[in-house]
This record gives structure tokens, sequence and C-alpha cells, in this order.
């Protein structure tokens, strides 16, 4: 979709939409949602719907950022704990390694 062809209004509900799509557990919507609308929020002209579009623009990148963190954060304690919780380690794998590390 070409956004320039889009009129504002319907660029904001657009937007809007992406955000709260992202609280569904999908931050790669938020990360999306804050690259595709971007040049709209920061970089063009200012209209009146431009307030709002930055606004969940950078909420969305928030979001995301920290999405980024807590993943990063669990795969880290995962890879290195999952051996030592035993069964448990096991039991939340979804391929599980043979031997030890």
């Amino acid at each position: 979709m070409d956004l320039s062809k889009v009129k504002n209004d319907e660029k904001l509900r657009l937007c809007q939409w992406y955000f709260k799509a992202g609280f569904a557990l999908l931050p790669f919507v938020w990360f999306v949602n804050s690259i595709w609308f971007f040049n709209e929020a920061f970089r063009k002209p200012p209209y009146e719907e431009q307030k709002l579009i930055r606004k969940y623009v950078t909420l969305s990148a928030i979001g995301a950022f920290i999405w980024t963190i807590i993943i990063s954060v669990w795969i880290y304690i995962f890879q290195t704990n999952r051996v030592a919780w035993g069964e448990v380690g096991d039991y939340i794998s979804c391929l599980i390694p043979t031997g030890r590390a």
C-alpha cells in the first residue's frame, strides 16, 4: 500500500489499528508500524492527524524495543539454564538436545 495515496484520517486509523494489534503479543506489528509510518510522523509537513500518528509510532517503537529486550533476556536465561532445570527444561523445549553441554 502506498501511503501517499491514502487520506490522512485513514492513515491515522490504520496506524491506530496496528498499534492496538501489537497488544495481542505481536511485537513485530509494532515494529512494522514504527517503520511504515515513520516518514508520516516525523518527515512530512505538519497536518492535523500527524500529532497522533507520531504518538502511535513512538509508542510502537518503544513497545517493540521492550519486547526485543524481554525476548533476548529469556533466550539467554533459557539457553544457559536449560540443563540445570532438569525435566522442566526438557518439557518447555521444542527440541531436546542429547547429552550435556
